[in-house]
């Protein structure tokens, strides 16, 4: 759409001082962009207007709209938030800096930004719906337009949408952006099966179409006599649909019955319920097919009945029925009770966060952690994984993520009903506590006043974050002596595992720096929180030894030979060459060793770093621990002109593909053609079938290295072999 398009859209359902409002919006965005270019050579205002288009579309009100022409102005030019509140007001200010990148903080690495980049956005949607709502329609326009991107950026881009922006799309029932989310998130991360569907579908779609027509007629005159007013029409099948239905149930395409799907809209509830009976007079259920989503709506708001038959030619039918206010919100979810009716919104935010009850947990999981990384796990576990649905013996129904336990539903009813739990009963009869729950369960929790409260095993045998938060606050609480002292012993192993003394280590200004790092007001919090496993002692320590590693490797402009003086007289040795086969100039009785991050081998150029107390340590070139280096530690260093051809070097490969039968073993064998020892190797999948592979090598050199990888390369459904550093 072009932005006159999209203007002209509004109007239809917004007044003219709105549509007014939302043109100085679109001349501010055209400004600020104004010498700006997407990759595929566009003007970059094209991006913000594609992303209003999508939102007048679900009917969005003027604020939103606005927010998006504006979303990526304050990231992306100078103009700054304060002209944005100044000119569009307080609401339109707070909704574009819900959607910009924290760009101006230095992250220890790109995925600790990501995650504090989602942190940040979802607890801005906690507070206001429609940041998440702009934020979608920005990764929808930017999918659309993947293809113009590197293909390492397109797999990891569409990783991230399947994995955080298509299922929170569920979860507000947009489905409508869900789907197209991930068809396409499927095109770039598994193009051989996405295209392979797509012709599938097509070779059968006359087929289709023409038993969908004459189920149509036979189902319009039936429900004429009737005299119902009914919208029928096929539904499309989605293609990641049918791909994780063939993955997860282990089928072919041929296997895929549902393929044949049809959907009745009618004006009312009591029309859903005749239209069902009609079409079980007229056809025989499947059994355990039909779900009555009106009597017993999903968490995102969606109602529906669903049922599947046995169709006229004898071929499984699957049939939607719902109303068409029921219809509205299927497609457009939490979206449609923002759409904009005579400048009102259908329902105010009170109401819908009655209804979306998890978004209240978002902010309660970032006051109780400190790690963004760990908040978005926390999000991953609890909003996107697969959902139960339990009773109480009441008849409430309780939505927990699959796999929870009786302790899981014990803490979603109340913190001291879950902190008093001694037992559990599942439909009636006594079960363990960290039995799995299934949808339809009816739980009972035992309790008594007696109770010692949690033991630490519930931390690993809970699903839901809301749990795991519940069991930590009560140990922060009730444990707190006991778990300072154990946190203390805890970090002061971890100390002297890494090579420092705690003298060394805990210093005044040392703990006040990784205190605030962590936001811990005293230093017995820090012990505390690590006790009660809020946060481990690996973290902590880490921080403490990174200013301590920072400041050894300064060395305050030693010369070369004073640092070589530093060295212990036992690690001045000569190093004999069949060791390593380095030689450093200039010096020829050193300890030399290779460096287990890099797994630099003849052929690498390389470089020589004096350790305190380790001798002299050898990265490549371009290893990311040595950049950072002071000059004054690095030596200059290069491989015998003679290397001993029986000497050979690890080097750590990762391989990833199509995750097929028998490609580990093509892999095993590849390798083995070269005449190559593995020293180590582990496989794993991911539910989009993408296979990785890590494997340790033994090689001689870069040559005989490049022989290996081009061998691999070789064999279908390979898709990329690289070096791995750590």
């Amino acid at each position: 759409m072009t932005s006159e398009q999209v203007l002209e859209k509004a109007a239809e359902y917004l007044s003219a001082d709105d549509t007014a409002f939302l043109r100085e919006a679109y001349e501010l965005a055209r400004y600020a962009h104004r010498e700006q270019y997407r990759r595929s050579g566009e003007p970059y205002i094209w991006h913000p207007v594609q992303v209003a288009g999508i939102l007048v579309d679900l009917g969005m009100d003027p604020d939103t709209v606005a927010a998006a022409f504006l979303h990526d102005v304050v990231e992306d030019t100078d103009i700054g938030l304060e002209e944005i509140e100044q000119k569009f007001g307080e609401q339109v200010a707070m909704l574009v800096d819900g959607v910009t990148k924290l760009g101006k903080i230095k992250y220890k690495s790109k995925e600790e930004q990501q995650a504090e980049n989602h942190r940040k956005m979802f607890v801005a949607m906690a507070k206001d719906i429609r940041v998440i709502l702009i934020k979608l329609a920005d990764r929808l326009h930017n999918m659309r337009t993947l293809k113009h991107l590197p293909p390492e950026k397109q797999r990891r881009i569409s990783n991230e949408t399947l994995e955080i922006f298509a299922p929170l799309a569920h979860r507000l029932g947009i489905s409508k952006i869900k789907w197209e989310l991930e068809d396409t998130s499927l095109r770039y991360l598994n193009p051989q099966q996405y295209y392979r569907i797509v012709n599938l579908m097509k070779k059968k779609r006359v087929e289709r179409e023409s038993y969908i027509e004459e189920v149509q007629e036979l189902l319009k005159d039936r429900l004429a006599g009737m005299q119902i007013e009914a919208d029928i029409h096929g539904r499309a099948k989605h293609i990641y649909s049918i791909y994780r239905k063939m993955v997860l149930q282990n089928k072919q395409f041929n296997e895929i019955y549902d393929l044949l799907a049809i959907r009745i809209v009618v004006k009312s509830i009591k029309d859903c319920y005749a239209v069902l009976g009609t079409i079980h007079t007229q056809w025989k259920p499947m059994p355990g097919r039909f779900k009555d989503y009106i009597a017993m709506p999903k968490a995102n708001m969606y109602q529906s009945l669903h049922t599947t038959v046995i169709g006229p030619k004898g071929d499984p039918l699957e049939v939607q029925i719902r109303s068409e206010d029921m219809h509205k919100v299927a497609e457009f979810g939490v979206a449609a009770h923002w759409a904009y009716k005579e400048g009102k919104t259908v329902d105010d935010a009170e109401s819908l966060e009655t209804k979306m009850s998890w978004f209240r947990e978002i902010l309660e999981w970032q006051n109780n952690t400190s790690d963004a990384q760990e908040f978005m796990e926390s999000l991953k576990i609890d909003l996107f994984s697969d959902m139960v649905f339990v009773f109480s013996p009441k008849g409430d129904v309780m939505e927990l993520p699959k796999g929870s336990v009786p302790l899981d539903f014990a803490y979603r009813i109340h913190t001291e009903v879950g902190n008093r739990c001694i037992g559990a009963k599942v439909n009636g009869k006594m079960v363990p506590l960290d039995h799995q729950l299934k949808t339809g369960d009816i739980v009972e929790i035992l309790t008594s006043k007696h109770s010692y409260g949690p033991s630490q095993d519930w931390l690993k045998i809970t699903q839901s974050s809301h749990a795991k938060n519940k069991i930590r606050q009560w140990f922060k609480k009730e444990k707190r002596d006991e778990n300072v002292e154990k946190g203390r012993d805890l970090i002061e192993k971890e100390i002297e595992k890494k090579g420092f003394t705690t003298k060394q280590v805990l210093t005044t200004d040392n703990l006040a720096r990784v205190m605030d790092k962590f936001s811990f007001t005293t230093e017995e919090d820090m012990y505390a929180a690590v006790g009660y496993h809020g946060i481990t002692a690996a973290q902590v320590v880490t921080r403490l030894t990174d200013t301590l590693r920072q400041e050894e490797a300064a060395a305050e402009g030693k010369t070369l030979t004073e640092a070589v003086g530093d060295l212990k007289p036992n690690q001045r040795t000569v190093q004999k060459k069949d060791k390593t086969g380095v030689k450093v100039k200039g010096i020829d009785n050193l300890m030399i060793r290779l460096s287990r991050c890099c797994n630099p081998v003849p052929g690498d150029s390389i470089v020589g770093y004096i350790t305190k107390g380790r001798g002299v340590s050898i990265h490549r070139a371009d290893c990311p621990n040595i950049q950072q280096e002071e000059d004054a530690r690095l030596l200059e260093v290069d491989w015998e002109q003679q290397p001993n051809q029986s000497k050979n070097y690890d080097v750590d490969i990762e391989i990833s593909g199509y995750d097929r039968r028998s490609l580990l073993n093509d892999v095993l064998q590849a390798v083995a053609e070269t005449k190559t020892n593995i020293h180590a190797v582990t496989g794993k999948a991911d539910k989009n079938k993408m296979a990785r592979i890590d494997m340790t090598v033994s090689i001689q050199h870069t040559a005989h290295l490049q022989k290996v990888v081009d061998r691999i390369k070789q064999i279908p459904d390979i898709y990329t072999v690289r070096r791995v550093m750590h």
